[in-house]
């Protein structure tokens, strides 16, 4: 597989397990930010690096292929043992757990200002 396909596989992967939207591999790992653990981002801007490569003849034979298909199949991996669901599901229960303490803290804020004015 070459250099462009694996980069294309992992911007559809990116798009389809982080809801990360661009246009190309580069865009999108830029815009994946912490979303991606550091030692995989390294490897992503490895791969975008030998893509500007790859175009070349005489860098291209400097590329060491083994270490590029070892950094696209890790960030492949990575990104294959997401789960879109759940993770919409741990960022929607975190909202909403947030605004109901919010609302608790204001609602007792409410009351203990009611006490100590004398209205209730």
């Amino acid at each position: 597989m070459d250099i462009e396909a694996r980069m294309d596989r992992l911007a559809q992967l990116l798009e389809e397990r982080l809801d990360i939207r661009g246009r190309g591999f580069k865009v999108k790992l830029r815009r994946a930010g912490r979303l991606l653990p550091r030692h995989l981002r390294a490897k992503g801007q490895m791969l975008i690096e030998a893509e500007a490569r790859a175009g070349h003849p005489r860098l291209l034979r400097q590329m060491d292929e083994a270490a590029l298909d070892l950094a696209a199949h890790e960030i492949e991996t990575y990104l294959l043992s997401i789960d879109p669901w759940s993770r919409r599901r741990a960022i929607a229960l975190d909202f909403g757990a947030g605004l109901g303490f919010k609302l608790l803290a204001v609602m007792m804020l409410c009351l203990a200002v009611l006490l100590w004015r004398g209205y209730l």
